[in-house]
């Protein structure tokens, strides 16, 4: 690179299709000037942890002004050689953990780079009722389309788990689809480079016989390749199927005709892709008594709708009752900025849901929370009887409420001081509460 990759214009993708045919130098493409810069700005743009190298995307840039020279004539070779993912744990919201390979910061701008062009070259192929990682797509789609299938009279779902999807993958399977469109051999090669790098834990690197570990740029786009096998299985079969990722749901119109795709589709599942099916939280049921990406139905006067999961609003309380404890000794200010930054992203994706006459007893909810955080704040009866009268309260009221000796959540509902903060007080102080 002769100049600072800051300095150079992007590349349109929508140009990469135009000049994908025959793609016996695919490496070529994904080594574009313009490519490479898209890749760069992309990965800066995610941020991220430090790989095991300890490089942080900060000065990804430099680097690679110093060393793309060397790195591209690697890669054109064959000679990149990928280090090991550094291994993460994230607890998941019903037990258990997700298990995330965190790839150095140079890996997962050569992943980027890689699958910006595989996209282009996979896209036109893949199912319309694929909505996971795809351009112009989302789970909002995926969710509505379920909704749309039980208009139609799909009343019952085959709703299948796939046991640790991303660790089970198989290298040789993977490899052979990649195969079916890509001609560049030396691409291939690099990405099975990707996928036996290996994990690092404690210092110790475990080779990777299978799977793609969740975490590098590359993972979606290989997991929708997996799952296109899937995908055209259920289009061969008629069936009516949504699928976000590793979470389907195939939609049928009995019981017995649900339970019989379940067991064909499990058999072509561990027999043909060689995926296991988590048994225990796979099922055939209703939509209504599912979770889909947070999300669920229902029915009201013969029409279905959208719903949020009670598992989702459930992981929803407790975040707000760990951001508004009472033992974390934060301002009112403080807890009201960590409130709205959560807030606004829970609500941007649940706002989906066409119940929304929960709101009002959430945000009766969120204000008790707030009341008794301010409550235990003003500390001692002087405090409190003086703050109450500012807001209104007669020296009576006031009085009776600041001596009592109850405790804090049972004063948040008491008459003067919900008067004294209503829901108003606190917008007023800059705070943002779902769905106003």
């Amino acid at each position: 690179m002769s100049r600072q990759p800051q300095q150079m214009e992007l590349f349109p993708a929508s140009q990469i299709a135009e000049r994908l045919g025959n793609n016996d130098r695919l490496m070529e493409m994904i080594l574009e000037r313009n490519n490479i810069i898209r890749a760069w700005k992309q990965v800066c743009a995610n941020k991220g942890a430090p790989g095991v190298d300890g490089m942080k995307t900060s000065q990804l840039g430099n680097y690679l002004a110093k060393h793309w020279p060397e790195i591209e004539q690697d890669l054109l070779n064959c000679k990149h050689k990928p280090l090991p993912v550094k291994r993460k744990e994230i607890p998941k919201p019903d037990g258990g953990v997700r298990l995330l390979g965190i790839p150095t910061v140079l890996d997962r701008f050569i992943q980027q780079a890689i699958a910006q062009i595989l996209e282009q070259v996979w896209e036109p192929f893949f199912s319309e009722y694929s909505y996971g990682f795809r351009p112009g797509k989302s789970a909002h789609d995926a969710v509505v389309q379920g909704k749309r299938y039980m208009v139609e009279g799909y009343t019952y779902v085959v709703d299948m788990d796939l046991s640790k999807f991303f660790d089970r993958v198989s290298h040789d399977r993977l490899m052979s689809r990649l195969a079916g469109r890509i001609k560049d051999k030396r691409v291939l090669k690099v990405i099975r480079q990707y996928l036996r790098s290996g994990i690092m834990i404690s210092g110790a690197t475990i080779p990777t016989e299978e799977g793609t570990p969740q975490g590098g740029p590359l993972s979606p786009l290989l997991s929708n390749i997996v799952l296109d096998e899937l995908d055209k299985e259920l289009e061969k079969r008629g069936h009516r199927y949504v699928r976000y990722a590793d979470d389907f749901m195939i939609f049928c119109k009995s019981r017995k005709a649900a339970e019989r795709v379940m067991q064909s589709i499990t058999r072509f599942l561990t027999v043909k892709l060689k995926l296991k099916v988590n048994q225990d939280k796979s099922a055939v049921s209703r939509p209504w008594l599912r979770k889909f990406l947070g999300f669920t139905y229902f029915q009201m006067c013969g029409q279905s709708k959208i719903r949020i999961h009670a598992k989702s609003m459930k992981r929803f309380k407790d975040k707000v009752r760990e951001l508004t404890s009472r033992k974390r000794g934060k301002s009112l200010w403080q807890v009201i900025q960590e409130l709205n930054q959560y807030f606004r992203g829970w609500w941007n994706y649940f706002r989906l849901t066409e119940a929304q006459s929960f709101l009002k007893g959430l945000k009766i909810w969120i204000m008790r929370r707030l009341r008794s955080l301010v409550w235990k704040q003003w500390k001692n009866p002087k405090t409190r009887v003086r703050n109450l009268e500012k807001l209104g309260i007669a020296h009576h009221d006031a009085m009776l409420c600041g001596n009592a000796r109850k405790k804090y959540w049972h004063m948040s509902k008491i008459k003067w001081v919900a008067i004294a903060m209503p829901e108003r007080y606190f917008i007023e102080k800059g705070l943002y509460l779902p769905g106003n």
